[in-house]
């Protein structure tokens, strides 16, 4: 089952009685988790509805005591096994049984981060119950996230102002979730935030020095490159990360090349490089300043520099200024 057929479930009230969340994206999972508990048992049926265990604590025979036991004045229990990833072999052989035959009156939901689908508990889960996993989400999916939580709060965002949010805030989304809490807080009674906003509450200058310098270097100012770089060092920025981003950001330019070459449109494009459509116009004109023999080129210096990196004796900022030297010199 999908996040998304979780949902359709929850709104029909359509309640499985085994039910597995997992998956690294834990703002998702947790904001499904509670909106499971609000249907399933009502914040004051839950005194004598609803348990919880955790992980290597859980004793099997407790739960199923508890998944057996009747719910009191309520239509249904739910007995809830967080850390379910970390429930030793021998307990998971125990609860083995009940997959098959899950009390009607409960809902038993365990919660983890990874699981070994290779086990037969999990096998078996998947025969008798429903597993929902909540993967992150990608880049170019945060902007429509975002839009949601916005709307959910009554709020909205200029277009200019939700590509800034977005381009600062990544794909973290318990970070996003409270900076917009910030950001909403700040507004007051104004519905719209526009770029001026995001700026005064969402501030992280490294990454947007890191932008910066990527995008001098797509356009070829190369003194300006220079003296980003120098910076982001001084800041004590990793020289790999300023590498990884660096080297991240010739790749979608080289694959917006190729795209361009094959007469592919621009909205396909977005798509298929995985980026915000705020940034494709910018990245278009910049992928427009090399050739595939410079991307060539480039990915070359990547390579050497990293390896350079990586070796003991390494002076990283001389590689990078080396590197950044080399690409806008082409």
């Amino acid at each position: 089952m999908k996040p998304a057929e979780f949902d359709r479930a929850l709104a029909e009230r359509k309640i499985p009685p085994l039910l597995l969340l997992h998956g690294e994206e834990s703002f998702l999972l947790e904001n499904a988790l509670g909106r499971l508990l609000d249907i399933v048992v009502s914040p004051p049926d839950r005194d004598f509805n609803f348990q919880v265990f955790r992980g290597k604590e859980t004793q099997a025979a407790k739960v199923l005591d508890s998944a057996r036991t009747l719910p009191v004045f309520a239509p249904r229990r739910c007995v809830l096994i967080r850390e379910a990833d970390q429930l030793p072999a021998s307990e998971l052989e125990i609860l083995l049984p009940y997959l098959s035959a899950p009390a009607p009156e409960t809902v038993l939901v365990l919660v983890a981060e990874k699981i070994d689908g290779r086990r037969k508990f999990y096998q078996d889960f998947r025969k008798f119950g429903e597993m929902v996993e909540f993967r992150p989400l990608y880049e170019n999916q945060i902007p429509a996230f975002v839009k949601d939580q916005a709307r959910s709060a009554g709020r909205s965002f200029t277009d200019d102002a939700l590509a800034l949010f977005c381009r600062r805030l990544g794909n973290n989304l318990q970070e996003v979730h409270g900076e917009l809490v910030k950001l909403f807080s700040y507004l007051g009674e104004r519905k719209l935030a526009d770029v001026a906003d995001v700026a005064d509450v969402v501030s992280d200058t490294r990454v947007d020095s890191i932008f910066d310098l990527t995008n001098a270097l797509g356009q070829k100012r190369r003194d300006e490159a220079f003296r980003l770089l120098l910076r982001l060092i001084d800041e004590g920025v990793a020289p790999l990360l300023i590498l990884n981003m660096l080297t991240r950001h010739f790749r979608q330019l080289w694959m917006v090349r190729e795209l361009l070459e094959q007469k592919t449109a621009a909205r396909d494009i977005a798509k298929r490089i995985g980026v915000n459509p705020f940034f494709l116009d910018g990245l278009i004109n910049q992928a427009r300043q090399f050739s595939t023999k410079q991307y060539r080129s480039a990915f070359e210096r990547f390579l050497e520099t990293d390896l350079a990196l990586k070796s003991s004796g390494a002076h990283p900022r001389a590689h990078l200024q080396k590197l950044v030297l080399d690409l806008g010199r082409d």
